[in-house]
């Protein structure tokens, strides 16, 4: 075990809470390759985003190429329909990584979802995408929620 695998096991068993690592969809990432998405908290999947909530997602991804800048674009999909999920942060450089982005480099993508009260309680497919400087997707993932009262 390594040492950053034993402090992870360490803090679950100090009582925090560990969450799995959520299933996901890649939806054409052509420009890199997702490893890990974690939304937080999330305790079963779909995951239920509570009205009024902020969701932490967090996505490791390794870069095919390089890019002075990432711009995030987030949908909801609903019936086929992708409907515009607005973050509070779109640009990718201020989400955790640190741009300009290598190639070849291994990236952990940090934002935030936020609810809003006036959403509907629906099931549908979120679809976040974080585009580099020609508008390819560094990573482009695809997965359920529900969200509820």
């Amino acid at each position: 075990m390594d040492v950053q695998t034993g402090f992870i096991v360490l803090v679950c068993l100090m009582g925090f809470t560990c969450g799995e690592p959520v299933k996901f969809m890649d939806c054409g990432s052509s420009a890199g390759k997702v490893a890990i998405v974690d939304i937080s908290p999330c305790a079963s999947q779909p995951c239920q985003l509570r009205k009024g909530e902020s969701y932490s997602v967090n996505v490791t991804f390794n870069s095919a190429v390089e890019s002075k800048t990432s711009t995030a674009v987030v949908h909801g999909i609903i019936a086929g329909v992708p409907v515009p999920f607005p973050i509070p942060i779109e640009d990718g450089c201020k989400s955790g990584i640190q741009c300009p982005i290598q190639k070849e480099q291994k990236y952990h993508y940090l934002n935030s979802l936020p609810v809003k009260t006036q959403y509907p309680a629906i099931k549908l497919v979120v679809e976040w995408e974080l585009r580099d400087d020609d508008k390819n997707d560094l990573f482009c993932i695809r997965f359920p929620v529900h969200i509820v009262s």
